[in-house]
């Protein structure tokens, strides 16, 4: 069942402090992998101190070449704080098919020596 989010008074979502932001999470798809290498400096210098990157099947490979990247050619300060995998299930017209998916949590690391 669908439900409706609260909306302020220029329709903004407004949300409560348990739901989950994801303000600070890049999702890789197919784009190649310096857009993504990109984002995630992006969202470091708007001020983000935690960036999520999550890679689903194909694009485990690429979510965890653009946070090498990231981190060694552009961002020193920043460390990876948790590696997560898991799996997914996802509907499709052939059944259920089970996907991989990887989320890498990257943090700026304000006593970090460069």
């Amino acid at each position: 069942m669908l439900q409706a989010i609260p909306e302020d008074s220029v329709g903004t979502p407004i949300s409560d402090k348990n739901s989950l932001s994801i303000d600070n999470v890049i999702f890789i798809g197919n784009k190649p992998t310096m857009n993504y290498v990109l984002a995630i400096v992006t969202q470091f210098q708007n001020g983000q101190s935690e960036v999520v990157v999550r890679g689903r099947g194909k694009a485990i490979s690429r979510a965890v070449d653009a946070v090498e990247v990231a981190l060694h050619k552009f961002l020193p300060q920043v460390e990876k704080q948790q590696i997560t995998t898991s799996t997914e299930e996802i509907e499709s017209e052939d059944g259920v098919i089970r996907v991989s998916v990887i989320e890498i949590v990257l943090t700026y690391q304000t006593d970090a020596k460069i």
